[in-house]
């Protein structure tokens, strides 16, 4: 990461008030604690998406959002609309509330309801002045138990291991001692302190040397608690019934993007949203009918609910439509792919086309990544992301 001769590299992650510039105008990155956001919300952000950029929104490897397309002058109005939703307070911790929770947590499944910790784990970085200097790529994580948070590598994890006591994980070692559940957000954002204090222009905690390492679990201690075992989900498409009886019903969408329109008909349903970094989209707490009717309504403009879909194993970077690094249009090819699987489906390796070496937007598990050259397309498995 760093070197004495050039010092730590400048962390180029975008947010809504510092875009990354891209052939297809800016790029804004909206963070979406937990993954969760509201009806409301979500529709603005369609409306600015429409207004301002290329009238679409992108889910994240991380589980947040993104709009393209932006002009440069418009980035301020961009932002603007964004901050008025409710989806950012200002320019300081804009990209810094990176925070993964399990997203059936609460509802099907799962140790403990982690629902109630996210806006509290959001509230207590934003509240620390010392946090704005994290990354934007830091990540935080809740995980229900069921080691799907885990599994993403998150830098400091709240873990359950019962219905009233977590473990916090940094880097994957648990440190200290359990903690209530009610304390769990003000443990790991401790955590996340000695973090920047022995940083030294480190990103994340997998970037420390061994001697910045050992210094930071040396501060924070090093527990023996048992946590659960990191491991990737199977999509979670579909219809699932929740403990209290209720229903969620998840979707994807090719390439993890919305059209302003799919984003104000999921709005219109009028509950909380779930979008995670799989790139699926939640809705949850509906009755039967309710739930019947949401998948009526969406299936025909384009949200794909069977869980043996091709587009739940398969995604792309933006390709030369949107990046001049580019060597091919890495989404009409795929498109191209998936019509010509016909009715091909079932478990498959997930596949993450890149149209470059920096592999923009790879999942962080085991995938093939099918990496355009100028000889045509290379696949290579990669055991994580970039």
């Amino acid at each position: 990461m760093t070197s004495p001769a050039t010092g730590p590299a400048p962390d180029r992650c975008p947010g809504v008030f510092a875009t990354h510039s891209a052939l297809d105008g800016e790029l804004a990155r909206i963070r979406v604690p937990g993954g969760v956001i509201g009806a409301a919300a979500l529709e603005a952000m369609a409306d600015a998406a429409d207004e301002f950029g290329d009238g679409g929104i992108e889910i994240t490897v991380r589980g947040n959002l993104q709009v393209r397309g932006i002009p440069t002058g418009r980035v301020p109005e961009f932002a603007a609309a964004v901050t008025a939703a409710g989806l950012v307070r200002g320019s300081a911790h804009d990209r810094v509330r990176n925070i993964a929770m399990s997203p059936l947590t609460g509802r099907v499944a799962g140790t403990a309801d982690l629902r109630p910790v996210a806006p509290a784990l959001h509230a207590a970085i934003v509240d620390r002045p010392w946090s704005s200097g994290l990354s934007g790529r830091f990540w935080f994580g809740l995980d229900d138990g069921r080691g799907d948070v885990l599994a993403h590598g998150t830098d400091v994890t709240g873990v359950a291991l019962d219905g009233d006591r977590a473990a916090v994980v940094v880097g994957g070692r648990a440190v200290g001692e359990p903690v209530r559940l009610a304390g769990l957000a003000e443990a790991m954002v401790a955590a996340a302190g000695v973090f920047v204090e022995v940083a030294d222009g480190a990103w994340r905690v997998a970037d420390l040397d061994a001697d910045r390492t050992d210094t930071l679990y040396a501060r924070l201690g090093t527990g023996d608690t048992a946590v659960p075992q990191a491991r990737h989900p199977e999509p979670r498409v579909g219809w699932f019934t929740q403990t209290d009886g209720r229903v969620t019903v998840g979707a994807v969408v090719p390439f993890g993007r919305l059209t302003a329109e799919q984003a104000r008909y999921v709005a219109a349903i009028g509950t909380p949203v779930t979008v995670t970094p799989e790139r699926e989209i939640l809705v949850g707490d509906l009755d039967d009918a309710v739930a019947d009717t949401v998948v009526r309504v969406l299936a025909p403009l384009g949200f794909v609910f069977d869980a043996r879909s091709p587009w739940t194993a398969l995604t792309a970077c933006i390709g030369s439509s949107g990046c001049g690094k580019s060597l091919a249009d890495v989404r009409g090819d795929l498109r191209s792919r998936v019509a010509d699987l016909d009715s091909e489906v079932g478990a498959r390796t997930p596949e993450h086309w890149v149209g470059c070496a920096r592999g923009c937007g790879s999942p962080a598990r085991t995938h093939v990544r099918v990496l355009a050259s100028s000889d045509g397309y290379v696949h290579e498995r990669r055991d994580t992301a970039r």
